[in-house]
This record gives structure tokens, sequence and C-alpha cells, in this order.
């Protein structure tokens, strides 16, 4: 026989196994221990040697796993079982090294497992009596029953596996128990320390108490600890049950001031605004409608993309998009060019379709003062704030590329991503120019339609801008109306009221707050009685308020539309139409805030007066000219200011605005031929000062020649 398999990697002997382990092992089955054998085993690997043999017992009898007892079933015996030095899962005695008989030497030195059955004839062959104990020599298979009640060493045996079922069962549900136990105190020390604060839920139909007794625990909500943000919600949700119920719910001592103090305090800590603008925000809604508010600012909007028609269509555009792997909707029934994005495989940004400017990034709500606005083909139109470049390009795409639009934005560096984006778009109908807007109706004027987006504190889009909560302040509530209000002014200087397809103005902004939105409309419908509020056309929002904090405003207000994200999940917005009826009044204020002066005396203003002194030379001149026509310079001179006053975005007509003009014309014309002909005395009084001197010139010098002649004369003689 050739060299075994262990032989071959030249394995050592394993140490032997004491009496005390297997006496531990009967101690913990349960079984009586008796005087420890005096044999010990080796820790060898047991090990099942099986003959090709018929079993007595069915196939269906689990197989033998590792570190398995001997099989029974079998009809001649098996091979003696040694455990090698590998770890057991039970518990080790100290192990004493004991010599090894030669049976054990044998198993090392020769492969059992390649013996064949018919040279391994094992029937009545003795096992060791150092095999667990064991009485006989032959393990029989009549013996299994007695021996599966005394020993279980192997998973084979079926009541084994039970008990370990059971015992597992038995761990399973005492941890589960344990589980339940610790979530019942976890539970019960909540709902003792909610009580504690005051802010268990009104389950037994007592009343909320909101103000709890310590002051340190109120305290957290100012900064000074890290608030506890699931008592700040409980309290917040129930002071607003509070405040809708104030009458039943409320508490005796306790007016509805406090409760709304607090409530603004807890939520300036739990959603990290300051008192400013959160009191401010506040006050725009009902109590249970101002929470919804200060959620929705806390998610973001949907990712949407507003299709170029200049180049594409929306459903192709959608097409394309799907096939790159992007989810895309359309935004609403509202818009027939906006498409919501949910998920996308490709960055949005650097697909080849925007490249190719076939959609624009832009929020939902920045359709909505062009949708009003409502361009037609061939107007002329006028953006005062067109950066980046969203509104101009969409009313490119409503005009078709016709017409002209001015594109002004005071900011040069916000106006090369205007342009940038005009060109990728393919808009060419547009001029970019970069002017203080208030400074437009100077500039140039007379547009058929005007879309205002004004500058503003940005309370509308605070999900895009969370900075907005704690920088803006009341400065910016002061400082940013006013500028709106010289703007829309400008704006309104700058339409012509005679257009026949337009005259209309568009002012928008992204906010919510009633300071920048319905008090600069109701400024500017104060200070240019010549426009007035119409219908925005736009089939959805809230419509503006006509009274706030005690303030009325003018009953068209009705007409302007609000927008909100936790109604619409739009970013805030608001839009207001005017149309022009009227050219503007000649004593109306102007964008920077002085009266306006007559056309008259503007004009006059620029006019230069010669203040030079008339010489002979000029009079000469003038009798070889032959003077001027006054009738005939008269018309020139009423045409150049009519002219100026187009210029200026003004109606020439406005001369005559609220008064007669042959009254004005006949006084001033009756003061121009005074002036004219004081002008004519005092010329005529020079001449004759000039004349009167040439003859006492002449006069001297005619004496002189006389007087020289005399002495001549005697000098001769």
């Amino acid at each position: 026989m050739g060299q075994g398999r262990r032989m071959g990697k030249k394995q050592g002997m394993p140490d032997a196994l004491s009496d005390e382990h297997f006496a531990n092992l009967k101690r913990k089955k349960g079984i009586p221990v008796d005087e420890p054998q005096a044999e010990a085993r080796s820790s060898k690997k047991q090990r099942t040697i099986k003959k090709p043999t018929k079993s007595l017992k069915a196939k269906d009898e689990p197989a033998p796993k590792k570190s398995a007892k001997p099989t029974n079933g079998s009809k001649k015996g098996t091979a003696a079982v040694q455990t090698n030095g590998d770890k057991s899962k039970k518990p080790k005695a100290k192990q004493v090294p004991v010599p090894v008989d030669s049976d054990e030497e044998m198993d090392d030195e020769f492969d059992l497992d390649e013996i064949d059955g018919s040279d391994l004839d094992m029937e009545g062959q003795e096992l060791g009596s150092d095999f667990l104990d064991s009485g006989s020599s032959v393990y029989d298979s009549d013996q299994e029953e007695a021996k599966r009640e005394k020993f279980v060493f192997s998973d084979d045996e079926d009541d084994d596996e039970d008990r370990e079922e059971k015992l597992t069962a038995a761990n399973i549900e005492g941890l589960s128990r344990k589980l339940d136990m610790q979530l019942e105190e976890e539970a019960a020390e909540n709902e003792a320390e909610l009580r504690e604060d005051a802010l268990q839920t009104n389950i037994d139909g007592d009343k909320p108490e909101v103000f709890g007794d310590d002051e340190d625990e109120l305290s957290k909500s100012k900064g000074l600890l890290a608030p506890d943000l699931q008592m700040l919600r409980t309290r917040i949700t129930e002071t607003i049950r509070v405040l809708e119920d104030f009458s039943n719910l409320a508490e005796e001592d306790r007016s509805r001031a406090e409760y709304t103090s607090q409530l603004l305090k807890d939520i300036c800590a739990y959603y990290g605004y300051n008192e400013f603008l959160a009191e401010k925000l506040w006050n725009l809604f009902p109590p249970r409608e101002a929470f919804a508010f200060f959620e929705a600012n806390e998610s973001a909007r949907p990712l949407v993309i507003r299709t170029n028609t200049l180049r594409t269509h929306r459903r192709d555009l959608a097409q394309a998009l799907i096939n790159r792997g992007v989810t895309v909707e359309p935004v609403g029934k509202w818009s027939k060019v906006g498409l919501q994005v949910f998920d996308s495989n490709v960055p949005i940004g650097a697909t080849p379709e925007y490249l190719a400017g076939h959609y624009i990034l832009q929020a939902a709500s920045s359709f909505l003062p062009v949708m009003a606005l409502c361009p037609q083909e061939g107007e002329r139109c006028l953006d005062m704030a067109a950066a980046p470049g969203g509104k101009t390009t969409h009313m490119a795409a409503l005009m078709k590329n016709t017409g002209v639009i001015f594109a002004n934005d005071p900011s040069k560096q916000r106006a090369k991503g205007l342009i940038g984006n005009i060109h990728r778009l393919g808009v060419r109908n547009t001029v970019v120019c970069n002017y203080d807007a208030r400074e437009f109706p100077r500039v140039i004027g007379g547009f058929d339609r005007v879309l205002l987006d004004a500058p503003c504190t940005g309370t509308g889009v605070i999900s895009k801008d969370p900075s907005v909560k704690t920088n803006r302040d009341e400065k910016d509530f002061m400082t940013l109306p006013h500028t709106q209000k010289q703007l829309i002014l400008a704006a309104i200087d700058s339409v012509n009221h005679a257009s026949k397809t337009g005259g209309y103005l568009v002012y928008s902004t992204c906010s919510c707050c009633v300071e920048e939105n319905e008090q600069v409309v109701q400024y500017a419908l104060s200070r240019r009685p010549n426009v007035r509020l119409v219908d925005t056309g736009l089939p959805f929002g809230k419509e503006g308020f006509t009274s706030y904090m005690g303030k009325e405003f003018h009953p068209s207000l009705k007409l302007t539309r609000r927008f909100y994200p936790h109604l619409y999940n739009v970013d805030g917005f608001f839009v207001a139409k005017f149309q022009k009826i009227a050219p503007t009044p000649p004593n109306a204020v102007r964008a920077n805030g002085n009266a306006e002066k007559s056309a008259q005396a503007s004009a006059a203003e620029t006019e230069v007066i010669d203040k030079t002194p008339i010489t002979d030379d000029n009079d000469e001149q003038e009798d070889e000219f032959g003077g001027f026509d006054d009738e005939d310079d008269q018309d020139y001179i009423l045409r150049a200011k009519r002219n100026a006053m187009r210029r200026r975005g003004l109606d020439p007509r406005a001369l005559n605005y609220k008064g007669s003009k042959k009254d004005k014309d006949g006084k001033k014309e009756g003061e121009e031929v005074k002036e004219d002909k004081v002008g004519e005395k005092q010329e005529a009084a020079k001449v004759e000062k000039k004349t009167e001197k040439k003859q006492e010139r002449e006069s001297k010098e005619a004496k002189k020649e006389k007087s020289s002649k005399k002495e001549k004369k005697a000098g001769k003689k």
C-alpha cells in the first residue's frame, strides 16, 4: 500500500482529550456521570467510512454532517471514528497527552476513504474500549434508540435536531419578549417626559398646555442649547390647533398674542428663520396654511425644462430625452412647452439637445409673466431685467423671431449669460443693452409691451436659496420696494398707449410679501392715473390682497395673481398686468421722484442762446441776408419739440393735457410778441447810439481837418 494522504501531509501526533471533557458533556446532557475513563480519546476529526451496502432504513434518512456520530442502519459495522485537533463547538476541558493505540496510527497511515468496500470486512470487528465509554465492542443498529437517549453528539440525530429547534424558538421568543419590554419602557419614559413638558397630545379631551413651567426648557428654542426638534414640532402643531379653536382650547390666563409669540419662536428654532421674516410670512396666511407654507419651503421644487419652439416641438424633445434615459412628463395642462423631469441617467444641463438649444432649464413659475404678457408677432417689446434670458427667449419664441425685443440688464456680468442663451437658443430679434432700467424712458420709449421682473427679496424661492431665511431684514423691505416703485413708473412711461396691438405692462416678482407686490401696484395706480389693471389670463393662482393688516387697496387688485409653493408646487410668485390707456400727464412724478416739467419748458432748457454782442459786420450781414420768417420757423420749432418728446417716451399731445391748447398757445404767443418788441427797442436804441457816436466822430474829424488846413495855409504865408 502506498503512502496515505495524511502521511503525505506529514501531520503530527494529535492531542488526546481527557476524561473530564466527556464528563462535562454528560453533565450538560443530564446523564449521570460514572467514574472517569482511564483512557483518553484523541482529538482527531471524526470520520465515517461507508460501505456501498444497502441500508436497513429508508434512503430518505439525513446524510451525516461534519463531526458526525457513526451512522446507523448499515448491515456491517463501521470503522472507528476519530476526532482531530480542530476547535470543538462545545467547551473543552484541560487536555492531557495519552498514548494512541494502533488503530489510530493505522487510520493516519492509510487513507480509508480510498479502500474498497470489498477489502474491508469490518463486521464483527470490535471497537476500542475508549469509544464514548461504550460497554459493547460492536455498534449495532438495534441499539439506536438507547444510544440516542444516552449520548447525543451529532447533528444527524432527528431528536437532536428537534431539540435544537425548540431551543432556538425559545431563544427567539425570549429575545423578542425582552425587546418588547424595552420598547414598553422607552414608550413609558417618553410619555412621562411629554407629560412633564406639558406637550402630551390631547387624547383625553383636556386643553393642551403649550407653555411649560420651566423656562430652561423654553430657552432651547432660542439657540442657547440644541433644540429638541420633535418637541418643537409637537408644540407647533399643538399651538396651531389652539389658535384654530382659541375659545375652546386656550388657557384662561393666556392671550392669542402670547400663543402667536411662542409659535413664532418655535418656528424660528425649527426652520431657521429670523424673527422678523418669520412674522412677516406668518401674517400672510391662516395658521394651518402658514405651517404648510413653511413646510413646503423645506423641500425642493421639481426640475422643469422649457421647450424652445424655435428649434423643436415638445413631443419630439420628450421622445429624444426618453431615449436617453430621462423620465419626463408635461408640467401641466396650463403650459404647452413645459416638461417636468422626474429621473435622469444623464446630466440634464449637458445633453446634446441642451447644447443644440432645444430646451432651457427654467422654473415653471417663470413661464407665468410671459404668458400674461402674451407678446404678438411683429411687436416692439422691452424686458427691463432680462438676465439670464429665460423670459426673453420665451418672448422671442412666442413672437417667432419677428419684431424686436430690447433685453436690458444693469449687470454686465449677467448680460454675458444672457447673450450666451440667446445665441444657443437661436434668437435673432433681440437687442441686448446695459442700462439702469430707471433711465429707459429717456433712452428709448414707445414700446408695445414691457415686461418688468423686478429685483426682490426672494421670499418665494427659499427652497432654492435657504440663506434668505437669515439674510433678509427690515432694511431690505424698505430699500427694495423703493427701487421697485421707481422701476414700475419707468416701465409705464416706456409703454406706447397708442399701440394698436399692445400698450401692456406686466409686473412680476418672486416674492410673497405685500410690501413688494400689492403696495407697489397701488403706488403705480396712484401716481399714474393713465393705467389700469386688467386680467392676467392665467388659468390658476390666488387673487391678490385688497386689504392687509389694516391697509386697503384698490378693488381692481383682485385681478392680480399670487402663486404659492404649498398650493401649486411652484416657486412663490406674483403677477400683475397693466394697460396704458392715455399719455403720461406732464405734471406726473418721474421715476427719480421729481415732478415732470412741461414739455415746452424742457425744450426751452435744451435751446442754446447766443449772447455774443452785436457788431457792425453782423448788421451788414443781416441786411444782406434779409432776416428770418418767424411764421415758418415756428412750425420747425414745434416739430422738433414733438420729436424730442417722442424720444423720451412722452406723447406730443401731452402739452394740452388738462387744459386748453388755444389759451396756452395764445398766452405764450403774446408773451413772445412782447419779448420781441422789447428786443427791437433795445436794438433800435443801440443803433441810435452808434449813429450818434459816428456823427460825433465825423464832426470831430471834420473840425480837425479844417484846423489842419488853416494851419497849413498860415504856414505857407
